[in-house]
């Protein structure tokens, strides 16, 4: 559901032959209630999923997150209820975060519960979260007009970042956060200084390091591109004759294996990064 972006430079242009590929490993059955976005916790051997079930930006109480294990079978579709439409998750030691609205919600992961709810009174629309290595949370508002990023440390939440229109995506590498608003994508440092790094290529839903510089991108359209650093990328999938949604992906950089919530479909799907 996000529309997030493709990290790639002003002038990239696809490989004229793909160099990298995804090859499919399994799907889960297709009951899962609109997936919009995967975590893999590689250490505890599950992905969780926030579960939309619902209209997207509607606080119906009908949200939830699941688990699925690394095989594709579905642990738990109601691991944890009463949110209302999930969609952004990011973990930080037992601590999972899920976006809500204008709420991010705690939750303890080995009690499997809510432990707690920030609310941001003036978010209209929490969209994607990311954890640094620190435990700071941040949280784009993509309904906002004036474009917010928020930062959470300690359950307070302060407003970080402003004025980045359309602005969705976010993930933090290191000392530094990556931003996707309109058609542009930054690199904010520790000093909020902005670096234009590349521009959307066309609405998407997540974007993934791969390690050494080069990213991972998903649209939601059905689409997922390999982005190098230099700003090419190699078109890897396009499901849209599968009518099949890529919506925010998750990665684990071991095993090479992308992990992709497809929304309307109601299934996740892994794929091995060739």
């Amino acid at each position: 559901m996000k529309r997030l972006f493709f990290l790639v430079a002003i002038a990239g242009t696809l490989h004229s032959s793909a160099q990298h590929q995804l090859q499919k490993i399994w799907e889960t059955d297709t009951t899962l209630a609109i997936p919009e976005s995967v975590l893999p916790d590689i250490q505890n051997k599950v992905l969780y999923v926030s579960l939309i079930d619902g209209a997207p930006w509607e606080a119906d109480g009908k949200g939830a997150i699941g688990k699925v294990d690394l095989n594709g079978k579905i642990i738990n579709a109601n691991w944890v209820t009463g949110l209302h439409a999930p969609k952004g998750l990011g973990k930080f030691g037992n601590k999972l975060y899920a976006a809500d609205m204008n709420t991010v919600v705690v939750i303890d992961i080995l009690k499997g519960a809510i432990e707690s709810r920030i609310k941001i009174d003036s978010a209209q629309g929490l969209n994607d979260i990311t954890v640094d290595d620190k435990g700071v949370v941040y949280a784009s508002d993509s309904r906002s007009r004036t474009g917010n990023v928020y930062r959470i440390e300690n359950g307070v939440a302060t407003l970080y970042l402003s004025g980045f229109r359309g602005i969705n995506g976010l993930k933090a590498v290191g000392n530094d956060l990556y931003v996707a608003t309109g058609k542009d994508v930054y690199k904010v440092d520790a000093n909020k200084t902005q670096t234009s790094i590349g521009i959307i290529d066309q609405g998407g839903d997540g974007i993934e390091p791969v390690g050494n510089g080069d990213w991972i991108g998903s649209a939601w359209a059905g689409f997922i591109y390999y982005m190098y650093a230099d700003g090419k990328r190699d078109l890897m999938l396009d499901a849209r004759d599968q009518k099949m949604n890529t919506a925010d992906i998750g990665y684990d950089p071991v095993s090479k294996i992308v992990y992709v919530p497809t929304f309307a479909r109601k299934s996740i799907v892994a794929y091995q990064l060739k």
